[in-house]
């Protein structure tokens, strides 16, 4: 439950566990948890975000939105809400998106070294036509043509016109982070498979495309409703 009190603060991870809504201290509204993205100070008296929700002390709540957390910045919001001189980054927001980004690449780390990613196009593929797949990932940096390839077999398992049967397509990295992720170079396409690890780098890479993207699409929690695609993507005219 919302600690009415105070609504834009929490007592601390260990007391409000049972949490599972909280107000955005920006746009004032209350969202589920998993839309948000805390902050606390640190011992320096710097505000930090807390991915994990596993740091001491209060925490402040906002939107998780690259938009919503450089206005906190600009209106002063983190020493209003914490009732306290603190020092805020004035590139808090570009600093909570890097954050994020490295958090997915460990994540993705894991899972390899769990055996449930493959990457490479033919692997792939192969993957995908035999429904071994769970996920299907695109470099953000790749050609159009592989990316047009493998998404027509998603689209072709799950069925067009069907939207409860969308697969997860995450292109939120770069060929270069994939690469740092997957200890390999010049990966452009990677598939996940079954398990925790796997499931673990899709809640944060859809942490990630929500950051990035709730700006655009006006609810700064609902991203990509309509499609099956988690990013946008930028290419270039590298290979696999």
């Amino acid at each position: 439950m919302l600690a009415l009190a105070d609504p834009e603060l929490d007592n601390g991870p260990r007391t409000d566990r049972s949490a599972t809504m909280r107000m955005c201290a920006v746009t004032r509204e209350v969202r589920p948890i998993d839309e948000l993205i805390r902050f606390v100070v640190a011992p320096s008296g710097e505000v930090i975000p807390d991915l994990k929700r596993k740091l001491p002390g209060r925490g402040l709540w906002l939107s998780a939105s690259h938009h919503a957390v450089a206005e906190a910045v600009r209106r002063h919001q983190f020493r209003k809400g914490f009732k306290r001189d603190v020092h805020v980054a004035p590139t808090l927001a570009a600093d909570t998106e890097a954050l994020l980004v490295r958090f997915a690449i460990e994540a993705l780390a894991m899972a390899a070294k769990a055996g449930q990613v493959i990457s490479g196009f033919g692997k792939v593929e192969d993957a995908l036509r035999l429904r071994q797949a769970e996920a299907l990932i695109h470099a953000s940096d790749g050609a159009a043509d592989g990316i047009r390839k493998l998404d027509a077999i998603v689209r072709q398992n799950a069925g067009i016109n069907d939207e409860s049967n969308q697969f997860p397509v995450v292109a939120a990295l770069t060929s270069e982070q994939l690469d740092l992720a997957l200890g390999r170079s010049n990966v452009i396409h990677a598939a996940l498979l079954a398990g925790p690890a796997s499931k673990t780098f899709l809640s944060r890479s859809h942490i990630l495309v929500r950051y990035r993207m709730a700006d655009d699409d006006r609810t700064a929690g609902h991203v990509a409703k309509n499609s099956p695609t988690q990013t946008v993507r930028t290419r270039t005219n590298k290979q696999d």
